[in-house]
């Protein structure tokens, strides 16, 4: 009689403990990984996912614990010694230059050489073999710019393989990704393991992880606090474990749409050097109304986002608020004007990180109280609407003195979602409000979303959440290749319907 045994444990984090200024990151967690499993780890933002994770992949280092791979103890002091022991990363925003091929990409700081020269040719042969032999189809001389999201994320993954990894970290993967994509990279990711590697999948998309993972690890306020297979828990139960109450929905189907116009955008187009990234672009937004504009990445979604708030010149079309033609505003005179914006960035675009939670209450309403006393900042009215605004929209943090880098990614995005809307904005372009935040915090955003709606904001949604949108929303728009190329009824479509008009697999003339 053969007797079946688990596979042996290609990772195990033993008592970590990681601690910054004011903050227990992680506090005793304990992770146990089996050789060729898909190991998911789901928690809040701010639970210690990513500081486990960092510290997995070399880039800090425990106050406390042990790591081991493949049973034996180690100490990573960068990630380069995690590399050398078969780790690799796939981070939630991808690390790749535009600019360059895939191939290029996948050598960057990996450069082979032959006889002192660089052998591209043995490069290409390696990842072709790699595509082959995982399953994750690449032509290593197209340009990452010319690339799909899903795509791009082919050839982060085919990055990591070709560095030896076999053991492979994912960050959020399919947070911008739509259901074909999503089909897709789960279709490589059985390959993968199939072959044998090892696979940690960090999400907040819980029905995901009970679709793809063998394993689940839940972790709360910087401890494990359990590990469950698929089979026995639920998403509810998930949910539970993870923040203590229900799985949110975004469902609201009461409609509070007037007839009042706030926004009017008629034939919009922007010209950037020989490329149309925008065109003949038309909608209205009324009080009260949510629009939404559902695309793949890439389709325009960006440059209509900065035509809008006077980033970008329009080559051809109007944009008025209310009754007024705002085409030709400054950015300033915009925001002045009434209209709010949550970037999709919001590190990148949305914060100073370094700065004071204070100062970042300021930002794009620097100009208006209550943060200017003449010509200068009133730092005591900065501090009340911060004070505020932590109070009103749930921001964990010692204080408004705290520096935003100290917050967690829910706890940022909840100051800025609060910062637009305490401004009292007439119209609100929110894009990807709740990427890469936890259950708990996208609650949040979509009860202030709902709040808002009800007291006659207008809001034009972007998002790579497709649930997200249909129910939210009140009005659906698909854009492709910089055109708005179908009007869809948020109650009348799936998630699954919506993809295919994404893709383009589905057509409908614009209403």
């Amino acid at each position: 009689m053969i007797r079946l045994t688990e596979p042996a444990v290609a990772v195990e984090l033993s008592g970590i403990t990681k601690t910054f200024p004011g903050v227990v990151a992680n506090d005793d967690v304990n992770l146990a990984v089996r050789s060729g499993e898909i190991h998911a780890v789901v928690g809040e933002n701010g639970a210690g996912k990513t500081t486990l994770m960092k510290i997995l992949y070399g880039m800090l280092r425990p106050d406390g614990g042990t790591i081991s791979v493949d049973g034996r103890t180690t100490h990573f002091r960068s990630p380069k010694d995690a590399i050398a022991a078969g780790i690799g990363m796939v981070h939630q925003h991808f690390m790749l230059a535009t600019n360059f091929t895939v191939l290029e990409n996948v050598v960057l700081g990996s450069e082979p050489a032959r006889a002192g020269a660089l052998d591209f040719d043995g490069a290409r042969t390696r990842i072709q073999e790699l595509s082959e032999a995982y399953g994750v189809p690449l032509d290593p001389d197209r340009l990452i710019e010319d690339l799909a999201v899903g795509e791009r994320q082919r050839v982060e993954i085919v990055k990591v393989l070709y560095r030896g990894a076999r053991i492979l970290i994912l960050d959020e993967p399919t947070a911008v990704l739509v259901p074909q994509e999503v089909e897709d990279l789960f279709r490589h990711l059985r390959e993968l393991k199939e072959r044998g590697v090892t696979i940690v999948f960090i999400s907040h998309k819980l029905d995901e992880v009970l679709e793809i993972a063998d394993t689940i690890t839940v972790i709360r306020d910087g401890h494990t606090v359990a590990t469950v297979k698929p089979k026995d828990v639920t998403a509810r139960q998930l949910a539970e474990l993870m923040v203590g109450s229900e799985l949110p929905t975004p469902e609201t189907r009461e409609s509070t749409v007037t007839e009042e116009l706030v926004l009017s955008v008629r034939d919009l187009g922007v010209l950037i050097g020989e490329r149309w990234p925008i065109r003949n672009v038309s909608f209205e937004i009324h009080h009260g109304e949510v629009v939404g504009i559902a695309g793949v990445e890439g389709n325009g979604q960006r440059e209509l986002v900065e035509a809008l708030l006077g980033l970008l010149t329009p080559t051809e079309g109007t944009i008025r608020l209310g009754d007024v033609d705002i085409t030709g505003w400054p950015t300033r005179r915009r925001r002045e004007a009434g209209i709010g914006y949550i970037p999709e960035d919001r590190q990148g675009r949305g914060l100073l990180l370094p700065s004071p939670l204070w100062e970042n209450a300021m930002l794009g309403h620097q100009t208006v109280d209550p943060f200017r006393r003449g010509p200068w900042v009133d730092r005591g009215g900065a501090h009340r609407r911060t004070e505020e605004m932590i109070r009103g929209y749930g921001v964990m943090t010692p204080g408004p003195d705290t520096p935003a880098l100290a917050l967690s990614g829910g706890n940022q995005q909840k100051l800025i979602v609060g910062r637009e809307m305490v401004a009292e904005p007439k119209v609100l372009i929110a894009s990807q409000p709740t990427r890469g935040i936890d259950v708990g915090a996208q609650a949040a955003v979509w009860e202030q979303i709902r709040r808002a709606r009800a007291a006659g904001l207008a809001l034009l949604l972007i998002s790579a959440d497709l649930e997200e949108l249909i129910g939210l929303s009140d009005t659906l728009y698909v854009i492709l290749r910089g055109s708005l190329v179908a009007r869809i009824d948020p109650a009348a479509v799936t998630p699954e319907e919506l993809g295919s008009y994404m893709t383009g697999a589905r057509e409908e003339a614009t209403a």
